[in-house]
C-alpha cells in the first residue's frame, strides 16, 4: 500500500483517511516540525508522497530535506498561492477574472495611497499580503480610515525579521456569493458555499472564513464556474487547488487561492473526487521512484 505523509492532523486529515485508504492510500502525520528535532539523527517513517505541506515553510524545508519525497504541492507551489498578489497577477496575465486589486509596499507614503485609494468605489478591502484565514484583514470606508490601517501595518512591516511587507487594496462585492471550488489535477472536483449565519451577518461581520465562522454547504456549480475553477489552477500551475469565486449578477471573479486547502465533508463533492485525489497522489509518487 502506497504511505502518504501528511503534514497536519486538523479535520483534513480525519476527513481523508478512510476514503483514502480504500483505494490503495495509507496516511501518517509526519510531525517533524513540532518539538526538538534532532537534524542529524532524526527518527524518521517511511513515505512515498506527501500531501498539505506545512504551513510554516521554514519547519517545511526541514521536513522536506528529512523525508525526501515527492508533494503534491511542493514548497514553490505553497508559496506562489500563499502570496496573493503573485496568484492574481499570474491569473490576470493568463485572462482569469480576478476583482480591482492594487499592491502596496511598506513603507508608502499618503500621496500613493490616496491615488490607489481613488480608483475604487469605497469600501476598499485592505490585506496583508501573506495572510490566511482572513487574518488582518480589514474594510476601510475612507481615506483616513485606510491610512490608520496602512499605520498600523508599517509598523508591523518595520520589524526586520518580516519577510513580506506587501498589502493590498482590492474591491469590495457586497452582494457576491462566495465559493470554495476544488481542483484535483486540473478537473473541477466539488464546490462548497461559504456564508456567515443571521447572527453574524447582523452583527456586521463580512468575512466568509470558515474559520470565522461561516457555514460550508455543498453547491453545485454551472458549468461556467467550474471552468473557472479549472483555467485559475491551470494559470498558477498547482495541481491541487482551492479555488476562492466571487460570483454577482453579472460578473464572477477568482478573489484568491489556496494550496492547503482544507477537505470538506465527501458528499459535498463531485463522485470522483477521491478517486482523483488518489490517482494523483500515485502519480506524484511516482516522480520519486
Amino acid at each position: 500500500m502506497l504511505r502518504l505523509a501528511v503534514a497536519t492532523r486538523a479535520e483534513t486529515y480525519e476527513r481523508i483517511e478512510a476514503p483514502l485508504r480504500k483505494r490503495g492510500v495509507e496516511i501518517g502525520y509526519a510531525n517533524l516540525a513540532e518539538g526538538a528535532v534532532a537534524l542529524a539523527d532524526p527518527t524518521v517513517e517511511s513515505f512515498d508522497a506527501g500531501l498539505v505541506y506545512p504551513g510554516r515553510i521554514p519547519e517545511g524545508g526541514v521536513i522536506d530535506a528529512l523525508l525526501s519525497v515527492p508533494w503534491v504541492n511542493d514548497r514553490e507551489s505553497i508559496l506562489r498561492s500563499r502570496h496573493k498578489a503573485e496568484a492574481l497577477a499570474r491569473l490576470a496575465r493568463a485572462d482569469v477574472p480576478i476583482p480591482e486589486t492594487v499592491m502596496l509596499s511598506s513603507p508608502v507614503d499618503e500621496a500613493d495611497l490616496r491615488t490607489a485609494f481613488e480608483r475604487f468605489d469605497p469600501p476598499v478591502v485592505v490585506k496583508p499580503n501573506s495572510t490566511t484565514r482572513g487574518t488582518g484583514i480589514a474594510k476601510v470606508h475612507d481615506l483616513d480610515s485606510l491610512l490608520g490601517v496602512a499605520d498600523y501595518l508599517s509598523l508591523l512591516h518595520d520589524f526586520p525579521a518580516t519577510g513580506d511587507r506587501s498589502f493590498l487594496l482590492q474591491e469590495y462585492l457586497p452582494d457576491a456569493r462566495d465559493y470554495r471550488a476544488m481542483v484535483v489535477d486540473g478537473r473541477y472536483a466539488g464546490a462548497v458555499e461559504r456564508r456567515l449565519p443571521e447572527r453574524a451577518l447582523a452583527g456586521g461581520g463580512w468575512k466568509h472564513n470558515v474559520h470565522r465562522g461561516a457555514e460550508a454547504t455543498g453547491a453545485a456549480l454551472p458549468e461556467d464556474l467550474r471552468r473557472l475553477a479549472e483555467d485559475a489552477a491551470a494559470a498558477i500551475g498547482i495541481p491541487y487547488l482551492g479555488v476562492d469565486l466571487l460570483v454577482t449578477d453579472d460578473r464572477a471573479v477568482v478573489n484568491e487561492t489556496n494550496a492547503r486547502p482544507t477537505v470538506d465533508d465527501e458528499t459535498k463533492y463531485e463522485p470522483g473526487f477521491y478517486d482523483d485525489l488518489a490517482g494523483l497522489i500515485r502519480r506524484t509518487a511516482e516522480r520519486g521512484r
